[in-house]
């Protein structure tokens, strides 16, 4: 009888042990709040419902402040969202709102805080640990293109410096944009204004479209842009052009599907990297003359001799967040490269919809170092289909505590990322 009631007191001691699951760190959700990534990495869901984030700049007190995109049908206006996690539990507790904007930029000076519309950048006063800025805006520049698609301005600052990405209006600068065989105006008029990055003085109020220099041309739209700290130079993702397929009797539906490259470009005062004239076709690794002016998809004509990339991407994957880490919170092999946030793909038929995910691409030199890694997953399947997580992955910000913040402006979401070690 003894000897049963010993068997039954270990097996049952045995089964509590394999019943045991270690305990979360803080801020850890137990399915990583549905986000596949890295072992050593966890994540919890920081905040939902706030519409359509898109990139965030992060306080030095840990506030995450958010621009917010106009958005839905009927459409809700966007703003400022500035989230706060008072009990340190990886879940935003208070938050506020403020403006009305279709903002998709939000940048911190000291204590001021930048916002990118369509047409305008402003600063507002954010005091020290404040959640509500101290009085209106001043507009800092204003009447910046905004005409059909590309409309977002997103922005970098650096010594003092707007770089302000004024994407192309049209897929290739067509008189009927995305038409069928229709040839591209030549010369492009959008160049003047549009397709490339202008800078402004980020402390000179009420500037105007013509107050600013003409940095780069021929990027056909830079959402994702990023002072590297390394080299304290400008790096842009490039979205490729579409359609290529629409010329059926020099492109197939799937060379269509992959072409052209997603491209990181290192931009310099004065470089033209080719648009519209040109794209890079990755499997012949070089820029060549777009259909619509005369090429055949293999020729390079007057593409030779403009601004290459320094890294390439699958087509038509969307990038629209760029981030290189600063500090000292996750491991070493994370900050020597980019970390690239791609939205996912509409124009992939008749391969699967892909993208969906943030990559992290190793750098040497200023240059990609090798195949990029998947650092965060789970937003679509193979098939190109959504996933129970689904959304569209935005934004990526870095915390004071080396932890990272992604937002998904699909589902209105921003998760919290941090190294936890193996």
């Amino acid at each position: 009888m003894k000897r049963l009631i010993r068997l039954t007191f270990a097996l049952t001691a045995m089964a509590s042990i394999a019943a045991f699951t270690p305990p979360r760190p803080p801020g850890c959700a137990p399915d990583n709040a549905g986000l596949k990534l890295p072992a050593g990495f966890c994540a919890t869901l920081f905040a939902d419902s706030l519409g359509a984030p898109r990139h965030m700049v992060v306080a030095p007190n840990g506030d995450v402040i958010a621009a917010i995109r106009t958005s839905g049908n009927p459409p809700v206006s966007g703003a400022v969202v500035i989230l706060r996690d008072a009990n340190g539990d990886g879940r935003a507790d208070s938050r506020t709102r403020f403006g009305s904007f279709n903002a998709s930029e939000v940048q911190l000076l000291g204590n001021a805080l930048y916002v990118g519309d369509t047409t305008t950048v402003v600063r507002y006063r954010l005091a020290p640990g404040a959640m509500e800025p101290a009085g209106p805006p001043d507009t800092i520049v204003s009447g910046l293109p905004a005409e059909r698609g590309h409309v977002a301005k997103t922005f970098v600052i650096y010594r003092g410096q707007l770089y302000v990405n004024q994407g192309s209006k049209t897929n290739v600068c067509q008189a009927k944009d995305r038409a069928k065989e229709e040839k591209g105006i030549d010369p492009c008029p959008e160049l003047s204004e549009r397709a490339g990055i202008w800078r402004y003085s980020a402390e000179k109020k009420g500037q105007k479209l013509k107050d600013g220099e003409h940095f780069a041309t021929g990027i056909r739209n830079a959402v994702a842009m990023a002072i590297d700290p390394r080299s304290n130079e400008l790096y842009v993702m490039q979205h490729g052009r579409d359609q290529l397929g629409d010329w059926g009797a020099l492109f197939s539906a799937e060379k269509s599907a992959e072409t052209p490259a997603e491209e990181l470009l290192h931009v310099t005062k004065g470089a033209d990297f080719g648009w519209p004239y040109c794209y890079y076709d990755p499997e012949l690794k070089r820029k060549v003359l777009a259909p619509e002016y005369g090429g055949d998809g293999k020729t390079v004509g007057r593409c030779q001799g403009k601004q290459s990339n320094v890294g390439v991407f699958p087509g038509h994957w969307a990038p629209d967040g760029l981030m290189f880490y600063k500090g000292s919170g996750i491991p070493a092999h994370y900050r020597q490269g980019a970390f690239v946030v791609f939205h996912g793909s509409w124009n992939r038929a008749p391969l699967p919809q892909q993208g969906f995910k943030v990559v992290y691409q190793p750098m040497s030199n200023g240059r990609a170092a090798g195949a990029f890694e998947t650092f965060v997953d789970g937003f679509v399947g193979a098939d190109g289909k959504p996933t129970e997580l689904g959304g569209r992955p935005m934004g990526l910000a870095e915390g004071p505590k080396g932890e990272l913040y992604l937002s998904d402006d699909s589902r209105g979401r921003i998760w919290r990322i941090q190294y936890v070690g193996k």
